[in-house]
């Protein structure tokens, strides 16, 4: 039996499974095209703006074919499946290419058999239902930052994609830009000397709130929008903008629906502080308290301590050591010696991950059924930070927090705010 009639999902799992149909042959794909027994297809769930370059992103690989998308919101599906479909249509040379198909629920992206896996770009309250769905349905899951809403939400994906033995990359994409590479290099590799203090520059917690009730739009599904929700709130554009909008939607800044800039930003910044430290599978054991303006510390069992510090300028992670200090931001990277930044590591030397496409990371994680740069047990734990840094604010007191139990240390009161009451169909 010749390679053409080998099943590609079994393919990617296990190499070597016959399948009972012909794949097509390479000369009618038109060109550019691999051969459909080499892609891995993928449907995505949220189709707003960053799902737009996510997608743009993941059809420029070879080895990739987008064939579904899912949005409640039907001018921004269409919108997203037109781009797609023309996208296409110019790399295969046919005018006529209308593959890509739209669904409004994205379960029905969940039961295409045919799927590999799924791009989750959904406000952070959808994240953890759509994930362990995804996981279940036997789906890879490439998920937006941050990867929960709520601590328990991001174990809940952990275990499912576990249990489910899935591939699953979150969307911490500075992991594989050069500049926090190279950061992260020299900050494990000790040539800083030990971690003192790392300083992050990010917003604050979400805001109380505060939008007026507004139409909703024709064709939006606001009640899917609001999804696991047990809180009701009315539409708003600054939640959900039209297609012409030419801002970042707002439900971000809202802790029903994201967690200001602590999980936006931080979701970034601090996951950058975790993997310098070594901390990808743990994290803090207490949070000292400060005015949200002033900030908030975060100890480590080792000593190190880092720094929320909102501040005015880029936002960045700064690492101080007992021998000099590293500061990156996007773009840029700063020394203490400032020959430091020079300094080059053969692989491995360090003892650190490197990837130069996250994209194409997930890619080749999938293929090889290994973990990703920016696995979900990593993902959960940044997000981890994150949240519990917010339930600090939110209390106004200091908190000690057991990384291994994931819980806080004789604190029934910050307990409760560790997960958040779900509506039954969508419960993880």
């Amino acid at each position: 039996m010749d390679a053409e009639s080998i099943n590609r999902r079994d393919f990617l799992k296990a190499g070597a499974v016959i399948s009972s149909f012909m794949i097509v042959p390479r000369h009618v794909l038109g060109k550019g095209f691999t051969a459909p027994s080499d892609k891995i297809v993928f449907g995505f769930i949220g189709c707003g703006r960053q799902a737009g370059g996510l997608r743009n992103r993941f059809m420029a690989l070879p080895d990739v074919q987008v064939v579904a998308a899912s949005d409640v919101y039907p001018v921004k599906l269409e919108t997203f499946v037109a781009q797609a479909n023309k996208s296409y249509a110019e790399k295969t040379g046919k005018a006529d290419y209308n593959a890509m198909q739209g669904f409004a629920d994205f379960r029905e992206i969940l039961n295409k058999k045919d799927i590999d896996a799924v791009v989750i770009a959904s406000p952070d309250h959808w994240h953890a239902s759509m994930s362990v769905m995804a996981a279940k349905a036997g789906k890879d899951i490439y998920c937006e930052k941050p990867l929960s809403l709520t601590v328990r939400e991001g174990r809940a994906m952990v275990d499912a994609t576990r249990k489910n033995k899935r591939v699953f990359q979150t969307g911490s994409m500075q992991r594989s830009a050069p500049e926090f590479t190279k950061a992260v290099q020299l900050v494990r590799s000790g040539a800083i000397g030990k971690i003192e203090k790392v300083y992050i520059n990010v917003g604050g917690p979400p805001k109380v709130w505060d939008l007026q009730p507004e139409t909703v739009p024709a064709g939006l599904d606001w009640k899917m929008w609001m999804g696991p929700n047990t809180i009701e709130r009315p539409y708003n554009n600054q939640l959900a903008p039209a297609m012409d909008a030419k801002f970042w939607p707002a439900w971000r800044n809202y802790e029903e629906f994201g967690g200001g800039g602590m999980t936006d930003w931080g979701a970034h910044m601090f996951d950058i502080a975790q993997w310098g430290l070594d901390m990808d599978n743990s994290g803090p054991v207490e949070l000292i308290y400060s005015d949200p303006q002033k900030g908030m510390i975060f100890k480590y069992a080792n000593g190190a301590e880092m720094i929320h510090r909102p501040m005015e300028g880029k936002q960045h992670c700064h690492f101080v050591g007992s021998e000099g200090e590293v500061f990156v931001a996007r773009g840029e990277l700063k020394t203490t010696p400032e020959t430091l930044k020079d300094k080059t590591f053969a692989e491995g030397d360090s003892n650190v991950y490197v990837s130069t496409s996250h994209y194409q990371d997930f890619i080749n994680a999938i293929r090889s059924r290994k973990p990703p740069i920016c696995d979900v047990e990593v993902g959960h734990r940044t997000a981890s930070v994150c949240n519990i840094g917010n339930i600090a604010y939110k209390l106004g007191r200091s908190l000690k927090w057991d990384p291994a139990k994931e819980n806080f240390i004789k604190d029934k009161e910050a307990d409760q705010l560790l997960g958040r009451p779900m509506q039954k169909e969508w419960k993880v």
